[in-house]
């Protein structure tokens, strides 16, 4: 009883509050409080205080609430261990096989790729026949020549 007389008196207060805001012309402001003190009284209307008073003061309530923090304990410890541990037994076999990737393909004598160069060293660069290039920088030349450089 207590609690919706007490939530009557400040969604009154807050709607006080929102006539005088707005008799200062700042009307979205005012319906933004407005908005705040029709809170409570709603609350209060559909009975969500009264469950929430009957909720406090509940000895079962409290020790379903306590039910439920020592679940949500449990499953945040396994999920702390499965993650230092690599996951199930399945998931590191599999982890541990496709580590070690085949180089070879079945029925194959030697290895598919070539040997990789080291790191820090780039790739050889490919060569282009003598011919080819000839013709690159004798097509440079021409038009060098036809600007005048």
């Amino acid at each position: 009883m207590i609690a919706e007389t007490v939530c009557s008196a400040v969604a009154a207060a807050g709607l006080g509050i929102a006539v005088v805001t707005a008799y200062r012309k700042r009307y979205l402001t005012a319906t933004r409080i407005a908005a705040y003190a029709l809170v409570p009284l709603g609350l209060v209307m559909t009975g969500v205080v009264q469950w929430l008073a009957d909720t406090a003061f509940s000895p079962v309530a409290w020790a379903g609430f306590g039910v439920l923090g020592l679940s949500w304990l449990m499953f945040a410890t396994t999920r702390t261990v499965e993650r230092r541990r690599g996951g199930t037994r399945k998931e590191r076999k599999a982890a541990r096989e496709a580590a070690t990737p085949a180089a070879t393909a079945p029925g194959a004598s030697a290895p598919a790729l070539g040997q990789a160069p080291a790191r820090g060293q780039s790739p050889a660069p490919r060569q282009m026949p003598a011919a080819q290039r000839d013709d690159d920088f004798s097509d440079i030349e021409a038009i060098l020549k036809k600007h005048g450089i």
